[in-house]
């Protein structure tokens, strides 16, 4: 009877469908559509269509030993394609465009609620008749029984009936802590959540029509009309809720790894009420286990390797590095989730419905991103010393000018930038922003940081023998030094050390290493200087180089350079002329006077003119 047992779960697929098509954005009208679409091809699958021919062909009856879970499926979705629909025609009827037809709409509206009704009855008579004969479980028949509770109460509070309403919705909330009290795994237990978010306003507002004093107080109203009319209006329900306690306890066994810890932020539970993120944050939590797995035998490696001489190769350093990627793709995804989340809150135009006095999925997601930036910088700082220890030179009895790669120093800043980058996001978080003593810690962070930076940064300057740019730098990194030292004076406790895992954990000595470190470095550069030019600012003298301002100028201007030189005292000298002689002029002076023209000879006639013209005579 075990083998024919069907697995049915109304609230886990109505969850899974409005959430994939459409109910996320309040988009009624392609959820409606897609359940047409998905009834269709259940009537194909199940061969309940008429058929090509015109004779009518009556289908069988539906009974214990020939339903299936289609069946119930179909009925599932027909009950929510009515539903929808209804919910369309009254976001229509809404609208002022359609001011003249709003009645019309709502009395469509009713009918298509009515029938939604009559569907989810249908579906849950034929469930109740499974669990009878023990072909359903205690776990479905309550699901179904919930589904309809909360439809049923939704029609009526639409028609004003908002005692009964009150009292099926408050039997739906009873039935759902029941789930969520005793639910196999952490996704069970979520869905529940769902679920009494959902109908909690709804409570609220049916309890205010009706007058009551402490409207508000919706868990004590679900609990008193429970308790007063649950057996009336659910047949069976406390043998029903032993049943299904029986249940759990037998399938909790084998599903450890299902559930999900407990999420502590100083000190108070991060509440996770969405099916979907426990998904991901499960992915999280079995990366988490892995890691802590790795660092035990990186650790036994390291204690053995203590002994030994020569390089080591930093081989559980790299381990450890991938294991980072399943973590972090774990919690990118889970970010992801719980953007889309806010973002459909946001969208929607609705508010927070989780329960009063929990944080809501903005805190959940700026909770993720805190554990995502937190593993990245983790990640990132332990590159840094796996880099730094695979380069590390041999110990040897003679001192040896250390020679680096030079890749190595610009690997380590670029890291350094990236955790950089991830505290300042860290530090605009509104949960850190909120708690004064986490966002100094990770100020601290952020300047030592910083401090580190220039130091590696400088060493960069010194092989391209640029002294005075590594030394402003130094002297960068010492400020920075300082100002962790006055941020962590703040606070007797360091918040990010205390907690677990401390993912970037910085003490006193830490501070103390780095400046014996950046002095040391300081030390050098100023000696390596003075023996390259002693410590002239201008690496070679024999070269002039024009300032930048000048070619700049150039473009624009004529630029008198012989008379910047002087005025710089770098003129050249100007050249000798030789002295000559000027003879001394007379007193008396030619006076220039005009020439007498000439008298013309007469122009003379005839053919002796012509004759000298021809022999060139005048």
């Amino acid at each position: 009877m075990s083998e024919n047992k069907l697995s049915f779960r109304a609230l886990q697929l109505a969850n899974e469908q409005r959430t994939a098509y459409g109910l996320r954005y309040n988009d009624f009208t392609r959820y409606r559509k897609h359940c047409a679409n998905r009834t269709h091809r259940l009537r194909s699958t199940l061969k309940m269509t008429h058929g090509k021919g015109r004779e009518f062909k009556k289908l069988p009856p539906l009974s214990t030993d020939n339903i299936k879970d289609g069946n119930l499926e179909l009925l599932l979705f027909e009950s929510e394609r009515a539903w929808a629909y209804s919910q369309d025609l009254i976001t229509q009827s809404l609208q002022p465009a359609n001011e003249d037809q709003a009645g019309t709409l709502r009395h469509s509206a009713t009918g298509r609620f009515r029938r939604a009704v009559h569907w989810s009855t249908q579906l849950l008579s034929h469930c109740q008749s499974l669990y009878a004969s023990s072909h359903l479980s205690a776990e479905g028949l309550m699901q179904i029984t919930i589904y309809t509770l909360i439809l049923n109460g939704r029609f009526l509070r639409y028609r004003d009936s908002f005692e009964d309403a009150l009292i099926q919705l408050s039997v739906a909330r009873r039935l759902l802590d029941e789930l969520v009290e005793c639910a196999a795994t952490s996704r069970d237990q979520a869905l529940a959540t769902v679920f009494t978010d959902e109908i909690g306003p709804e409570i609220r507002y049916c309890a205010h029509e009706l007058g009551r004093e402490r409207a508000y107080d919706v868990d004590a109203i679900a609990a008193e009309l429970s308790e007063k009319h649950r057996g009336e209006i659910v047949e069976g329900c406390d043998a029903l809720i032993q049943k299904f306690r029986q249940e759990g306890e037998v399938a909790g066994k084998g599903v450890g790894k299902k559930k999900l810890a407990t999420l502590m932020w100083e000190g108070q539970p991060v509440p996770v009420r969405n099916p979907e993120l426990v998904d991901v944050l499960l992915r999280v939590q079995e990366a988490e286990a892995k890691i802590t797995q790795s660092r035990e035998p990186a650790r036994a490696e390291g204690a053995s390797d203590k002994g030994r001489k020569g390089k080591s190769g930093g081989h559980g350093s790299k381990k450890g590095v991938a294991a980072y990627d399943a973590i972090l793709l774990a919690l990118s995804d889970a970010e992801e989730v719980g953007r889309k989340l806010v973002e459909a809150q946001q969208n929607s135009g609705s508010s927070s419905t989780s329960a009063a006095g929990t944080r809501d999925i903005h805190f959940v997601h700026a909770y993720i991103v805190y554990q995502l930036l937190s593993r990245r910088i983790q990640r990132d700082l332990l590159l840094v010393s796996a880099l730094l220890t695979s380069h590390r030179p041999q110990a040897s009895a003679k001192p040896k000018k250390e020679h680096v790669d030079a890749r190595l120093y610009p690997a380590v800043v670029k890291l350094l930038d990236t955790v950089i980058q991830g505290l300042a996001q860290m530090r605009n978080l509104s949960i850190v922003d909120e708690s004064p003593d986490l966002a100094a810690a990770v100020e601290a962070r952020l300047t030592f940081t910083k401090a580190r930076r220039c130091s590696y940064l400088a060493h960069c300057y010194v092989a391209v023998k640029k002294y005075a740019e590594a030394l402003s730098l130094i002297q960068h990194a010492t400020i920075y030094l300082r100002e962790t030292r006055s941020t962590l004076s703040i606070f007797s406790e360091d918040p990010i050390s205390s907690a677990s895992p401390a993912y970037y954990p910085l003490t006193s000595s830490d501070l103390d290493a780095l400046e014996s470190v950046i002095t040391q470095d300081g030390l050098t550069i100023k000696n390596e200087w003075f023996a390259y030019n002693g410590g002239s600012i201008d690496a070679d003298n024999k070269t002039y180089k024009k300032p930048l301002f000048f070619d700049i100028a150039l473009n624009y201007v004529q630029l008198d350079m012989d008379r910047l030189l002087e005025r710089a005292g770098k003129a050249s000298a100007p050249p000798l002329v030789p002295v000559q002689a000027v003879p001394a002029k007379s007193r008396l002076e030619e006076v220039a006077r005009p020439k007498t023209p000439e008298p013309q000879a007469p122009a003379k006639g005839g053919l002796s003119s012509l004759l000298e013209g021809w022999w060139g005579r005048k």
